[in-house]
Order: C-alpha cells, then sequence, then structure tokens
C-alpha cells in the first residue's frame, strides 16, 4: 500500500524577514521623516508569501522626487497662463467684433438720412426754415452729429481725391495750389468712413502773365541809334 504524504508536512520552516523601512518621506502624511536608529523588528513572513530579500528597502512608486514636483508644476503653471492669454484675445476679438457690427448698423441708418439733410439745407438756403421746423431740423442734426456724423466740403479746403469729387474746374492766380472753390453738395462721414463724397468746384493755380517788355527803336539806314549821353558829352 503507497503511503500519500501531507505537503504541508513536507514545508521546511521559512526564516522570518527583516523590514527596515528607510523612505525618507512618510507615505501616509508626506512629512519629512526623522532618522531613525532603532533596529528594525523581525516581521514573520506569510506563508507562500515571499518577500523582499533582507537588507533592501521598499520603495513607494508614488511618491515623486521634488525636482518632478516642481517639474510639473512649471508646465501646469504654463498652460494656464496660455489659456488665460487666449481667452483675453479672444475677448478683444470679440469686443471689436461687436464694436464693428454696432458702427456698421450706425452708419447704415444716417446713410439713408443724407437725402433728409441736403433738403433742409436747401430750405436753409432758401430762408424756408424757420420757427418750429427749425427747431426739429436742428435737433435731427445734433443727435446725428452726437452719434459719429461728420459733414465736410466748404469753400477754401485744400481738394482732396479721397473725400471730393470735382466736377468743375478753373485756374486763378490767387489759390496756391488745387482749392475747393464752390460746393455743389456736402459730403459726410461717419467716424473713420466716407459715406459720400462731396461734390466740389476746383479752383487751380495759374501764374500771373509776364509784363511785356519795353519797344526798342529798330535802326534806320542802317544806322545805330544814337545815344543821348554822347551827345550832350
Amino acid at each position: 500500500m503507497t503511503e500519500r504524504y501531507d505537503d504541508t508536512e513536507r514545508q521546511e520552516p521559512q526564516e522570518p524577514v527583516v523590514v527596515r523601512d528607510r523612505r525618507k518621506i512618510d507615505p501616509e502624511t508626506g512629512e519629512l521623516r526623522q532618522p531613525v536608529t532603532e533596529e528594525a523588528q523581525e516581521v514573520p513572513a506569510a506563508a507562500g508569501v515571499s518577500g523582499p530579500p533582507a537588507g533592501e528597502a521598499i520603495v513607494d512608486e508614488s511618491v515623486l522626487p521634488a525636482s518632478d514636483i516642481e517639474k510639473q508644476l512649471e508646465e501646469r503653471t504654463a498652460d494656464l497662463q496660455r489659456l488665460q492669454a487666449e481667452y483675453a484675445n479672444y475677448r478683444r476679438r470679440v469686443d471689436r467684433d461687436r464694436e464693428a457690427v454696432a458702427t456698421a448698423g450706425k452708419a447704415s441708418v444716417v446713410s439713408d438720412l443724407l437725402p433728409l439733410l441736403d433738403d433742409l439745407e436747401r430750405a436753409e438756403a432758401h430762408g424756408d426754415l424757420t420757427g418750429a421746423f427749425k427747431a426739429v431740423a436742428d435737433k435731427l442734426v445734433g443727435a446725428l452729429e452726437r452719434a459719429g456724423l461728420e459733414s465736410f466740403g466748404d469753400a477754401g479746403e485744400p481738394f482732396d481725391p479721397s473725400v471730393h469729387e470735382a466736377v468743375q474746374h478753373t485756374t486763378s492766380p490767387e489759390v496756391s495750389g488745387p482749392t475747393v472753390t464752390t460746393v455743389l453738395r456736402r459730403g459726410y462721414r461717419f467716424g473713420d468712413r466716407v459715406l459720400r463724397a462731396a461734390l466740389v468746384g476746383v479752383t487751380d493755380h495759374e501764374p500771373e502773365a509776364a509784363p511785356p517788355e519795353a519797344p526798342f527803336d529798330a535802326p534806320v539806314g542802317g544806322e545805330l541809334p544814337i545815344d543821348s549821353d554822347e551827345n550832350s558829352r
């Protein structure tokens, strides 16, 4: 009859394992440990569980060195600063676009009112803009000017082809260069945008004619004219 032996009877007794915790940082509190001079305590190893060799320290990989922590902190700070800069640029771009849209809307409304301003100007030139009608017209013009409307195109202004449209041209020695002398229709601008160019008559400089020279007496019979000073001598 074959004898059977239990495996537990054949296991040899294991020597106790000595564990020395040499970690400088406490894994639970994260604080720096003070040097420990006490001898390590012997901890019996569990059956069937292999421990680290004697004299080898157990390293907690979850605790990073201080240099790695500072590097990660710098990276996170740089990411945050970049995100803040992108958001600030986005806010400025949105504000600029919103302002441009509002200005374009105002300019469109004002452009539709320019023919009305022309009628008011003609009525004032003929003396028909009086009384309550003039008061209403002044309020309308004042409100448009406060919104940003500006008129240009007065007699005596230097001619500027970017804002003036010349429909007449004359010359005169009284001006030193191209000058607006006649305004047929006033021009308007809204902020930096020219809504309508001014129709003007331009006078350019014309140099004065040179005075005529004194007549020269031609010689008679091939003789030279006699100098009166020589006869007096």
